[in-house]
C-alpha cells in the first residue's frame, strides 16, 4: 500500500449544512469523496483516498467507455462506479454486501449528478451469478483480502460476470519479487516452499490493522498466480497493487469447471 496522502481538514462552520448532516448520518465513510466541497472523511488515515490512488493509474484505463457496461464489486461509497460513469459507460452497476455503503453511494451519486446513471444493489461477491449478465469491465478493488474464500470469488467472477477486462487490487504483504517457477516439482522437493517469493497467501486468524475482516493477504507472486489460475491474463500492473487484466483460458480448464457452485437465484 502506498504512503498516506496528507489529511484533508474540513473547514469549520458555525452550523452544519444539510449536506454535511446527511454525510455525518451515514458515517463513518471509507471513501473520502469531495461532494460539492464537503469531504466525506476529512480525517482519513490515507488522506485523499481513493482519489489520489486512482489518479496514479487512471491514465492506463480506457478514456472512453461509451457502449460499455461496468460492474463494481464491493463498490463501497461508489467512487469507482462514479469515475466509470464519468468516462461514458452505458451501464454501471455497483454491488456491496453492506447497506450503509450503498446508502453512501446513492447519496454521492445524487449530489454529483449521477443519480440516474449508476445502479446499486445489495449483493455478495459469492452471488454474482445471480446477476445473470456479463460486463465489459469488472472492478474488483480492495475486496479479496476481506474474503474467507478469495479464490472462489475470482472463479465466480470469471465464470459469471467477466466478459473482457478486470481491474483488480489487493493489499499485498511479503516479498514483491515474482519467482520463476517450474511447471511441476517432485514430491520430495521441499526447499522451494521456504523461498520468501514463492506464491504465499498469509492467513490472519485474529486482526490486522484493527480489522477482523482482513483474512488473507497475498504476496505479489501469489496475487498474480491467483489471477492466472482463475482465468485472467495480466495485461499490466498499473500501480503498486493494481492490475489490468483480460479474460483468458483457465489453466487445466479441459479437466472441468473450477467454480464450486453456479448461479443460484435471480438478483432482485
Amino acid at each position: 500500500m502506498s504512503a498516506p496522502e496528507p489529511k484533508l481538514r474540513a473547514v469549520p462552520r458555525s452550523r452544519p449544512s444539510d449536506l454535511e448532516e446527511r454525510i455525518e448520518a451515514l458515517g463513518p465513510w471509507f471513501h473520502n469523496l469531495n461532494l460539492n466541497g464537503v469531504w466525506t472523511a476529512p480525517d482519513h488515515f490515507l488522506g485523499d483516498y481513493p482519489g489520489a490512488k486512482f489518479r496514479r493509474f487512471a491514465p492506463h484505463l480506457p478514456k472512453d467507455l461509451s457502449g460499455k457496461t461496468v460492474l463494481d464489486i464491493g463498490c463501497n461509497a461508489g467512487f469507482y462506479s462514479i469515475e466509470m460513469k464519468r468516462r461514458g459507460a452505458d451501464r454501471v452497476l455497483g454491488i456491496d454486501s453492506d447497506p450503509r455503503y450503498l446508502d453512501q453511494a446513492r447519496l454521492a451519486t445524487e449530489v454529483l449528478g449521477f443519480g440516474d446513471g449508476v445502479e446499486f444493489a445489495q449483493l455478495d461477491v459469492y452471488d454474482v451469478g445471480a446477476i445473470g449478465e456479463k460486463f465489459d469491465l469488472v472492478i474488483f478493488m480492495g475486496v479479496l483480502y476481506h474474503l474467507r474464500h478469495p479464490l472462489l470469488a475470482l472463479d465466480l467472477i470469471r465464470e459469471h460476470v467477466a466478459r473482457d477486462m478486470l481491474l483488480f487490487q489487493s493489499m499485498q504483504r511479503g516479498s514483491k519479487h515474482v519467482l520463476e517457477l517450474d511447471d511441476d516439482y517432485e514430491f520430495a522437493e521441499e526447499s522451494i516452499f521456504f523461498e520468501s517469493s514463492f506464491p504465499k497467501l498469509h492467513f490472519i486468524e485474529k486482526q490486522y490493522s484493527h480489522d477482523w475482516t482482513n483474512w488473507w493477504v497475498p504476496n505479489r507472486g501469489c496475487t498474480e498466480a491467483m489471477l492466472r489460475s482463475a482465468g485472467f491474463r495480466i495485461d499490466k500492473r498499473i500501480e503498486e497493487e493494481v492490475y489490468l487484466c483480460r479474460v483468458a483460458e483457465r489453466p487445466y480448464g479441459k479437466f472441468g469447471p473450477a467454480v464450486v457452485y453456479p448461479a443460484r437465484e435471480a438478483a432482485r
